[in-house]
């Protein structure tokens, strides 16, 4: 297991947020944290500490009038740390090359893929060759919904027709480099990890798989690490102690 780092990016704020509450109206979230920093100083913190593959996740929609500054904050980060940052949030054929020559090691996508409620093989395809799957991460962030775990797309708001299953994971690992998913509802609220999505999870070894969502407590830390079997990595946000959480970053930043 190793800790993967991140830097949510909205309304030109680096935040931590409950993630279930983004909405596109009025740019709302309940938020758990706002920094006074910007996304360079979380970047150097990374970098100084070593920790390689950290997120930056962008929660503004493009026409949002928010998106230029949620964007040049991001770009500050991918700029103090070349080659150390993946970015996340609205990335397609046509923006995903200039993230990846402004510093990104790879593009995070979920909507672009999964368009309209199903899986857009033509996509897929067109942003694999756009960046390389080498440069590519499948961002599969889930809700809970008739006893299963169906992927949300559009800020996690919208659910799609298509389950996490292993048949899932199997098929889409020859297309990218890496998966992130969030369990989303109980994403920003330190209360817990989705034990049941993690068990589901750890059954996949062809590519790496970072989880985020729950963690509240190093207790979780080693639940993840047992239901996972110690396969998957996590990102931690709300409850690091640098965004105003208890965790100490210090702690965390071992695990690499």
């Amino acid at each position: 297991m190793r800790f993967r780092p991140c830097i949510d990016i909205h309304n030109g704020k680096v935040k931590q947020i409950v993630g279930g509450s983004l909405q596109d109206f009025k740019d709302h979230a309940q938020e758990n944290f706002v920094s006074e920093q910007d996304g360079a100083f979380y970047a150097e913190l990374y970098k100084k500490a070593g920790l390689r593959g950290g997120h930056v996740i962008l929660l503004n929609r493009q026409d949002s009038p928010f998106f230029e500054a949620t964007r040049s904050q991001a770009l500050k980060a991918l700029r103090a740390y070349p080659q150390g940052l993946q970015i996340g949030g609205g990335v397609n054929p046509g923006n995903a090359e200039k993230y990846l020559s402004a510093g990104a090691s790879h593009v995070i996508v979920t909507s672009y893929v999964f368009s309209d409620g199903r899986i857009s093989w033509k996509n897929l395809e067109e942003i694999e060759k756009t960046v390389g799957k080498e440069h590519l991460v499948l961002d599969l962030s889930c809700r809970k919904k008739e006893g299963r775990y169906y992927i949300v797309t559009d800020r996690w708001q919208k659910f799609t027709e298509v389950p996490v299953s292993m048949e899932l994971l199997h098929e889409l690992g020859s297309h990218c480099d890496e998966f992130l998913i969030h369990a989303v509802d109980v994403e920003g609220k330190a209360k817990g990890i989705e034990t049941e999505l993690v068990q589901l999870l750890s059954g996949y070894t062809e590519k790496n798989i970072t989880y985020a969502g729950g963690v509240g407590s190093m207790k979780d830390i080693r639940l993840l690490g047992e239901y996972g079997k110690n396969r998957l990595d996590v990102t931690v946000g709300s409850a690091l102690d640098i965004f105003g959480g208890d965790i100490p970053f210090s702690e965390l930043a071992k695990l690499k």
